[in-house]
């Protein structure tokens, strides 16, 4: 039970990675066809942009998990780091109000307003199939913004980007 989690708990950093890795061998597989045999396919182009743009939306999610956003935050440095963080978990409130009402959006265009004859060029496959990653994306960021400030402000974890605390490291070790 506790590998389903860590799966669960790692679900788009998974998804990037296979997503990653596929576009860019068939990145690869396309120039080496160009380069080699003067011949390129054209389904691969649009399915490595559709794959590049599904990529994208997930690691903003798994960014979202990892409190990795960019934030403003000169304005913190003065100030106790436990109001900092109910701040930041105010602020986050309204990317929350902001995710949800994209989601419903989302949603709105993608199943009833979305023409069921849209089509991709060169795949011929339902554009309603590579939208599908708006409401998908914004939803698991709502859910990660939900864990990280449980997290934060429930449980009183450090949850902090994994690249400023390694900053922080090398401040302190330069000292």
């Amino acid at each position: 039970m506790a590998k389903f989690w860590t799966v669960l708990n790692n679900f788009e950093s998974y998804i990037c990675r296979v997503l990653l890795l596929t576009f860019v061998c068939l990145l690869f597989v396309q120039v080496l066809s160009r380069e080699l045999f003067d011949h390129s396919f054209s389904w691969i182009e649009e399915l490595s942009v559709y794959m590049f743009v599904w990529f994208v939306f997930f690691g903003a999610s798994y960014a979202a998990k990892m409190s990795a956003h960019n934030r403003v935050t000169f304005q913190f440095g003065m100030l106790p780091r436990s109001w900092v963080k109910w701040i930041e978990g105010f602020a986050d409130l309204f990317w929350l109000f902001f995710n949800v009402y994209f989601v419903y959006l989302a949603v709105d265009f993608v199943f009833f307003r979305m023409n069921k004859f849209w089509k991709s060029q060169t795949l011929g496959i339902e554009m309603k199939w590579i939208y599908m990653i708006l409401p998908i994306a914004f939803t698991l960021m709502t859910i990660r913004i939900l864990q990280v400030n449980y997290q934060k402000l429930i449980k009183g974890e450090d949850v902090r980007d994994p690249d400023k605390i390694d900053l922080e490291d090398y401040k302190t070790d330069q000292d």
